[in-house]
C-alpha cells in the first residue's frame, strides 16, 4: 500500500497513482477526505483511511475541488461505503449530477498531458442525493478552513485554504510537477507549473485564480498532482509563478472560454483542426496497403 505523508499538522498526502488525495484530521476525531481520486481506487483509499483513524472512523463528508474523473472517480463508491454527503461547489453540480458533460479537453495546445487527453473522459458523474453544494466559504466538517472559488481548470474548481499555519491545498489551479513535459510526467520532479493544461477551458480565469492563491502567501502548498512543498521559501516561488504565468500560444480556449451556467455547458468555441488521429489513421491506412500488397514480405 502506498504510504500516507503528513505534510502539516492534521493534514496528510496520499498519492493514487498520478493524482492526490488528501485527509484532514486526527485519529480518533473527525476528519474530512479531499478529492477522491481515479475510478477503481476505493479499496486503496478506505485502507489509507483505516490506517489513518482507525477502523470504522469514517469522515465527516468529501470534499471535491472539481469533478474531474481522476478527482471524482471513486467518490460515489466511498460515498456510499462510508454514507457520508460529497461536497463541491453549485458549478460543479451540474457535472456531478448527469446533466451536462464537461467542456471537452483541447489536445491542440501540445505537450504531453495534452497528448494523452486524448484518451481521457470528460463526461458527466451522477451522484444524485449524495452530492451537495458547498455553502457560505466554510469547509463542512473543518470549521478552521475556508474554501475559495478558483475557476479556470473547471468552472465550480475550488481550492483550500487554513489561515492558521497558511496551509493551501490548490486542487488543480496549478501543480507541484511539470504535466506538460514527457520528462516531468514520468518522473513528478517537483516544480510548479500549470495543471491539467489541456482541461483548462478559460484560461483568462486560470490565470486570475493562480494570482489569487499567490496572494495568500502560503507556507505549505499541496496540489492535485505532484509532491508537496512543505518547507522553503514557497510563497515566493508561488508569487514568482503567478507573475509569469501565460496560457497556451494556441488552443481551442486561449482566445475565448467555454461559456458555462448551473446547468453546465451553454456554449463552446470551435474545436481547432487536430491533426493527431488523421496521422494515426494515415499511418494504419499506409500500413495496411504495404502489408495488402506484399511489401514486407518482398523486403523479407
Amino acid at each position: 500500500m502506498t504510504p500516507v505523508t503528513r505534510i502539516a499538522p492534521d493534514v496528510s498526502w496520499l498519492p493514487v497513482s498520478f493524482v492526490n488525495v488528501y485527509f484532514i484530521g486526527h485519529a480518533g476525531g473527525p476528519w474530512v477526505l479531499i478529492d477522491a481520486g481515479l475510478p477503481g481506487r476505493a479499496a486503496q483509499i478506505l485502507a489509507a483511511a483505516k490506517a489513518c483513524f482507525g477502523a470504522g472512523n469514517r469522515p465527516e463528508a468529501i470534499v471535491l475541488t472539481h469533478g474531474h474523473f481522476d478527482h471524482a472517480g471513486s467518490a460515489l463508491q466511498l460515498a456510499e461505503k462510508w454514507d457520508v454527503p460529497i461536497y463541491a461547489h453549485p458549478l460543479e453540480l451540474p457535472y456531478l449530477t448527469g446533466r451536462s458533460a464537461y467542456p471537452p479537453p483541447d489536445p491542440t495546445i501540445g505537450g504531453a498531458i495534452a497528448f494523452l487527453s486524448r484518451f481521457m473522459p470528460s463526461g458527466a458523474y451522477n451522484f444524485g442525493a449524495r452530492v451537495r453544494p458547498l455553502e457560505s466559504k466554510a469547509v463542512p466538517g473543518l470549521p478552521d478552513w475556508e474554501w475559495l472559488a478558483t475557476p479556470g481548470h473547471s468552472p465550480g474548481h475550488i481550492s483550500l485554504f487554513r489561515s492558521a499555519d497558511r496551509v493551501l491545498l490548490a486542487g488543480d489551479a496549478f501543480a507541484s510537477m511539470d504535466m506538460d513535459s514527457w520528462t516531468g510526467l514520468v518522473t513528478g520532479k517537483r516544480t510548479l507549473a500549470r495543471a491539467g493544461a489541456p482541461f483548462n477551458s478559460d484560461w483568462a480565469a486560470t490565470k486570475s485564480s493562480v494570482q489569487k492563491l499567490a496572494e495568500l502567501q502560503p507556507e505549505v502548498v499541496a496540489c492535485g498532482h505532484g509532491t508537496p512543498f512543505s518547507s522553503g521559501p514557497i510563497a515566493a516561488r508561488l508569487a514568482r509563478f503567478a507573475a509569469r504565468f501565460r496560457p497556451p500560444r494556441h488552443g481551442r480556449y486561449v482566445a475565448r472560454s467555454a461559456e458555462t451556467n448551473h446547468e453546465g455547458v451553454t456554449s463552446l468555441p470551435p474545436a481547432p483542426f487536430d491533426p493527431v488521429p488523421f496521422a494515426t489513421a494515415a499511418s494504419l491506412v499506409l500500413g495496411g496497403i504495404a502489408l495488402g500488397a506484399g511489401y514486407f514480405d518482398r523486403r523479407k
